[in-house]
């Protein structure tokens, strides 16, 4: 069962919540802010929603500075591609998946009856934390956090170009939050032997994703997955069909 139905948290919980984000807070109530889905709330104010939007701009801020450092050599249209997979919502639920946040968040009880939590309630609960962390210990200790659980996903997307990062990153979240490996099936081919061009869609389970042309069909896999990842994360798809 995804998250807890109690009136309060203990301080096994809390504990059990620094430890998986190497952090102690200094101010509990801030912590157990960051933990307080709205369903779980007594009012919206008392959720982790204000802290999920400063949270999300304090992500951007960082991942883009480690960007900065990490790509000399590229140009901007780059650095915003990397920085796009990294704070979409898909990816901030994967690392909140890692870190196993969903234990620890007060939910509402029509969220606590389900095995897992929905991608925006896991990725909220990420950015929450990372302003929680940067109110608690300021700046330094905010960016400790995302070099320590988002800069691996930053050397994921930005090693070896657009190519594998797709599908690589769609299986990491597919099996890490579905419990299921992506499939990849042919829907259209169009043109002579010699020049084909390929339509393939994305599924998880059976679930299927809008699904994207390609030159080859390794190439309408990476399209088909991107397309994927772009709607898990609530955004438009990159390539047509």
């Amino acid at each position: 069962m995804a998250g807890r139905v109690e009136t309060g948290f203990t301080d096994e919980v809390l504990q059990a919540c620094e430890a998986a984000l190497q952090y102690t807070f200094q101010d509990r109530e801030l912590l157990r802010n960051c933990l307080t889905h709205a369903s779980g709330a007594n009012h919206r104010l008392a959720s982790n929603e204000r802290l999920e939007f400063f949270g999300d701009a304090i992500l951007g801020l960082l991942v883009c500075e480690i960007l900065y450092h990490r790509f000399p050599e590229e140009p901007e249209g780059e650095l915003t591609r990397i920085k796009s997979i990294v704070v979409s919502r898909s990816t901030c639920a994967k690392i909140s998946n890692d870190l196993r946040l969903q234990e620890f968040l007060l939910l509402g009880k029509g969220l606590s009856v389900h095995e897992t939590i929905p991608l925006s309630v896991a990725a909220a609960a990420f950015e929450s934390l990372v302003a929680g962390v940067y109110l608690d210990g300021g700046l330094e200790a905010a960016r400790t956090l995302v070099d320590r659980h988002v800069r691996p996903e930053i050397e994921l997307a930005g090693g070896g170009g657009h190519s594998q990062n797709f599908k690589s990153l769609l299986q990491q979240f597919a099996q890490k939050v579905c419990g299921a490996t992506p499939v990849y099936r042919l829907l259209d081919e169009k043109g002579p032997d010699h020049s084909k061009c390929f339509k393939v869609a994305a599924m998880i389970g059976a679930t299927s994703y809008a699904p994207a042309w390609g030159p080859n069909k390794k190439d309408a896999e990476q399209h088909a997955a991107e397309n994927a990842l772009n709607e898990l994360a609530g955004k438009p798809i990159s390539h047509e069909s």
